[in-house]
C-alpha cells in the first residue's frame, strides 16, 4: 500500500478505537429519498423522488450511538412527469406553498459491528409530526478517494400512512394510503470539525 494511502486510512482509526463522535454532512448530489405510492387502488404504482436534500449525521461507531437530521425541499419532487410534479406540490397533496420542507430527526440504533441497522425518529411532513422508524438495509463507511475524507453511505426503507400527514387525496376512490420510502444517502465527514472524544 502506498505511504500516502496508508496514512490516509490510518487517520480514521483513532475515532473508532477511542470512541469519538464524527460529524458528516449529507451530500445532496448522492442523496435521493424516493417513494412508491398506489394509483387507483392497485391499478399501478407511481414512483418519485426528491432532488434537493440536506442534513447532518453524527456517528460514534465504537459506542454504538449517532443521530441524523434531514431536511427535504418539497418543491424538488420529481415523478419524471411535469404535470404530476405540479399537482404534487398543490394544496391537496404536499402543499409546498405553506409547507415547503419535510424534516426528519432520528437516533441511530441497533448497531452491529459498528454499523447501525435502524433509525428511531420522527418525520414532520405538511406540518404534521409522527414517529417513523427506518430500517437500514446497508451501511458502509470508507475513505473518499477524491475528497480525502471519510464518507458513509446507507440504504434505508420504511412505510408510512400518507393520510396521517393530511395527504388523503384519492382515499375516497380506494387509493391505498400506504407509501413505501426508499432512501439512499451519502454523507461526507465535516473537514473543519474534528472528532469529539466521548466521555
Amino acid at each position: 500500500m502506498p505511504y500516502r494511502l496508508a496514512l490516509f486510512a490510518v487517520s480514521f482509526l483513532p475515532a473508532v478505537a477511542m470512541g469519538m463522535t464524527v460529524r458528516y454532512e449529507v451530500d445532496p448530489a448522492h442523496t435521493y429519498p424516493s417513494f412508491e405510492a398506489d394509483h387507483m387502488g392497485g391499478l399501478s404504482t407511481w414512483r418519485g423522488k426528491f432532488n434537493a436534500t440536506r442534513g447532518e449525521v453524527s456517528l460514534d461507531r465504537a459506542a454504538g450511538t449517532g443521530s441524523v437530521t434531514i431536511e427535504v425541499d418539497i418543491a424538488s419532487i420529481d415523478f419524471g412527469h411535469d404535470e404530476m410534479n405540479r399537482h404534487a406540490i398543490a394544496a391537496d397533496l404536499f402543499d409546498a406553498a405553506d409547507h415547503p420542507r419535510a424534516n426528519y430527526t432520528g437516533t441511530l440504533a441497533g448497531f452491529r459491528d459498528g454499523a447501525p441497522t435502524r433509525v428511531e425518529g420522527k418525520l414532520t411532513l405538511r406540518g404534521v409530526m409522527h414517529p417513523l422508524a427506518l430500517d437500514i438495509v446497508s451501511f458502509k463507511c470508507m475513505p473518499h478517494p477524491m475528497l480525502k475524507r471519510e464518507v458513509c453511505g446507507a440504504d434505508a426503507r420504511a412505510v408510512l400512512q400518507r393520510d396521517a400527514f393530511g395527504i388523503s387525496a384519492g382515499k375516497d376512490h380506494g387509493f391505498d394510503m400506504r407509501v413505501a420510502l426508499r432512501i439512499q444517502v451519502e454523507a461526507v465527514q465535516v473537514a473543519s470539525a474534528p472528532a469529539v472524544r466521548a466521555d
